[in-house]
């Protein structure tokens, strides 16, 4: 780094900036002096500082309480001053005025690069929880990225005094490979994805695992997972292991699928079953209804004839009465007709008669005619061509005024619903009543008429 300009006490001023290329945290040192001591540390007030875009420096101040920090963001290139420096306008001895030289330590921390860490894990132990005695051997290689967005959290769980980066890989490295183990040995169980069909699922397993590995990432080191690519599960098919489970799953999924099969064939026999005996009580149901509609039948029948022989018995008592019309209910001698007598036995017989005729009609309308409205006469209608056009249909009624125009003759083709092809109008008998009243056409006139008589 060089030094710029010359400071009234007869000191360097230092510029203070950063000119790596790739670097996650650099720790700044002016020249010429040695690692680690309080003389590289001192900082002269007054030192210019140059932060770029996309970069933070910060400064840590060793207190004897502790070590507090200024943060500053780029882009930023300004002399120190205590006004820039929040912690700095409380340890500068203003007995010097602020002049003198503090002692901190400065890192800049890229906000803007990426480090992408390969890693591979070695064969470890999977279980299926279904068949915890067959131990499958897999590896998973793949590739992680991360950057560091939380400058200030990134320093409360780092150290930054001798920063290494390779050393701060290792450790994501150790970590990575601890929790990516971690949760594949786990997804069988905790997730249902079999053990032999893993290597299918490569791309489930790196969401599971990057959602895990995302938070422990922040939460243990302060840095931003921004992608995690895992690019194999090998499993170990040569491991005895691995052709145990391979064997036992073929055999449980071959009991499975009969299982399958007979309690198929046993649910189509139930629902045979059970379709006959549904059909079987509705058949008994309908046999049932029939029986008791023609027992309702057969009692109204026989409430009907019962009703005629009362009817009858009655007429006949009455004809008796008639009979005896000469000794009736008046009292007299010598056998005349009794006229009251004869009234009331008249009356009583003609209403008789009256409910014995009302009483047949009924029983035989029951029985004979169901249903008293007569049916519709069925409506014909015909279709007609004329000239190659089709109109149509028409009932009788328009076809009577068509012949009397002239429209439908006897050389028209008709067709109605049932017919197999057009026919000529006079050879439908069932038309031929619509041409028997056409009225011949008029004769032509003869000559002129015939002069008005005076």
């Amino acid at each position: 780094m060089g030094l710029f300009g010359k400071k009234e006490e007869g000191g360097m001023m230092d510029v203070i900036r950063c000119d790596e290329q790739e670097y996650l945290v650099w720790k700044w040192r002016p020249s010429g002096e040695a690692n680690s001591t309080k003389k590289e540390n001192a900082i002269r007030y007054g030192s210019s500082l140059r932060v770029k875009d996309s970069e933070m420096a910060v400064f840590v101040y060793k207190q004897e309480d502790g070590s507090n920090q200024d943060f500053i963001e780029g882009p930023h290139d300004q002399t120190i001053k205590t006004a820039n420096f929040p912690v700095l306008s409380k340890i500068v001895g203003l007995g010097f005025g602020g002049a003198s030289p503090f002692q901190a330590e400065i890192y800049f921390i890229n906000l803007s690069g990426n480090i992408q860490i390969r890693f591979g894990i070695p064969y470890f132990d999977v279980f299926d929880p279904r068949f915890m005695d067959f131990a499958v051997p897999m590896a998973v290689r793949g590739t992680i990225t991360f950057n560091v967005t939380d400058p200030q959290g990134f320093i409360k769980l780092n150290r930054l005094i001798n920063f290494e980066l390779d050393d701060f890989k290792k450790q994501i490295k150790d970590a990575v490979t601890k929790y990516v183990k971690h949760v594949v040995t786990n997804i069988p169980s905790d997730n249902q994805i079999p053990v032999l069909q893993m290597e299918r699922k490569i791309l489930d397993i790196n969401d599971l695992v990057a959602k895990y590995l995302g938070t422990r990432l922040e939460g243990d080191f302060g840095v931003n997972m921004k992608a995690l690519d895992i690019a194999d599960i090998d499993v170990d098919k040569e491991a005895q292991g691995y052709a145990e489970l391979r064997k036992v799953t073929a055999e449980q999924t071959t009991k499975t699928v009969e299982a399958q099969t007979d309690v198929g064939i046993k649910n189509l026999e139930d629902t045979q079953r059970i379709n006959a005996e549904n059909t079987q009580d509705t058949m008994r149901i309908q046999r049932e209804e029939m029986q008791r509609a023609q027992k309702l039948q057969t009692e109204g029948q026989n409430m009907g004839a019962h009703q005629l022989n009362q009817q009858t018995d009655v007429a006949k008592t009455a004809a008796e009465s008639m009979g005896k019309m000469g000794s009736g209910g008046s009292g007299g001698s010598g056998g005349g007709m009794d006229p009251g007598s004869m009234m009331a036995s008249m009356a009583m017989g003609g209403a008789v008669g009256g409910q014995m005729a009302g009483a047949i009609g009924g029983m035989m309308g029951g029985m004979n005619q169901p249903n008293q409205t007569p049916p519709p006469t069925p409506t014909v209608e015909y279709s007609i061509s004329v000239g190659g056009q089709q109109s149509g249909p028409f009932g009788f009624p328009q076809m009577q005024q068509m012949v009397q125009g002239g429209q439908l003759t006897k050389e028209t083709h008709v067709w109605k619903q049932g017919m197999a092809e057009w026919a000529i109008a006079g050879t439908v008998e069932e038309l031929s009543s619509l041409f028997a009243a056409v009225p011949p056409p008029p004769p032509a006139p003869s000559g002129p008429p015939p002069p008005p008589a005076i």
